[in-house]
């Protein structure tokens, strides 16, 4: 019943409205309700500049460690660079802490979402996208001036670097906000994700290069291979991270690039499919 009024709805409104005009107001919304969680954006970059400071000191320890000049394809420039700039995409992506469409499946108001006229994964990821906006104007950049300030950073050496490294963050924000859409959408048929989330953290964590750059790994080259093959935890923070410090031809990056859009894609046609089946069994807890 109420997928079939989701769906009416949808089709009804997708005629009345142009949904280029439509898309474009929600990414706006998701910009501005960001704007107004000051504090909390004050707090957020507080803490990424902190922990940047002592990851960056022990990533540099350690490859001061090995003895190379080079440690694992990264400069000492480089892995600075790395360190600062993963704490800035951090609230770029939003690896951890998104929650709004468990809540709203626990709570029953997921209701509301099926009515829109906007399909739920289109709008979510609209809102994310502006959410994402905002962060890259807060929570990157004053990360990584803090960084410039204090440590010897790496400079991209080819123009083509800025824009490559903008697109390719942008879709880490596109494949981190599938994943967590996924992590969401379990409430569905658990009604309660908290456990599923933690699972995420962790392995987000580990599997998305934020804790050490997955390249470390490689003494394991099948182990590297198949995370970037068969995951798209690499494509949310090592890629874009490995373009902006270059580790690698031109060429080499925009392969990489390419595999993040492959992942975005394929996992926005996952979201689709998993919500159609929510649709079609849909389980509010409290009847």
């Amino acid at each position: 019943m109420i997928a079939d009024l989701a769906t009416s709805a949808r089709r009804s409104a997708g005629r009345q409205y142009p949904r280029t005009r439509t898309i474009a107001a929600l990414v706006v919304a998701g910009f501005r309700r960001y704007t107004t969680y000051r504090q909390a954006t004050a707090a957020s970059i507080f803490t990424n500049t902190v922990f940047g400071y002592l990851r960056c000191y022990v990533l540099l320890a350690a490859a001061a460690g090995s003895g190379l000049a080079v440690t694992a394809g990264y400069t000492p420039q480089q892995l600075a660079t790395y360190c600062w700039a993963s704490q800035g995409l951090i609230g770029v992506v939003m690896i951890w802490g998104w929650t709004d469409l468990g809540d709203r499946i626990r709570s029953g108001d997921i209701v509301a979402d099926l009515l829109r006229p906007v399909h739920p994964v289109t709008s979510y990821l609209a809102i994310d996208l502006g959410r994402a906006g905002h962060a890259s104007l807060t929570r990157f950049v004053v990360p990584m001036v803090v960084g410039a300030i204090s440590f010897d950073l790496h400079t991209p050496q080819r123009f083509a670097t800025y824009p490559l490294f903008a697109l390719s963050a942008l879709l880490g924000v596109v494949v981190c906000f599938g994943c967590r859409y996924l992590v969401n959408a379990a409430g569905f048929w658990l009604l309660d994700v908290r456990g599923v989330n933690l699972v995420w953290l962790f392995g987000s964590s580990l599997l998305a290069g934020l804790a050490f750059p997955l390249h470390f790994l490689s003494e394991w080259p099948w182990l590297v291979t198949g995370l970037w093959v068969l995951t798209p935890f690499p494509s949310i923070l090592q890629a874009p991270l490995d373009v902006l410090v270059e580790r690698g031809s031109v060429g080499q990056l925009l392969g990489v690039v390419a595999g993040q859009a492959a992942w975005a894609g394929v996992m926005l046609g996952i979201c689709w499919y998993v919500q159609r089946r929510a649709d079609r069994k849909l389980v509010i807890q409290g009847g």
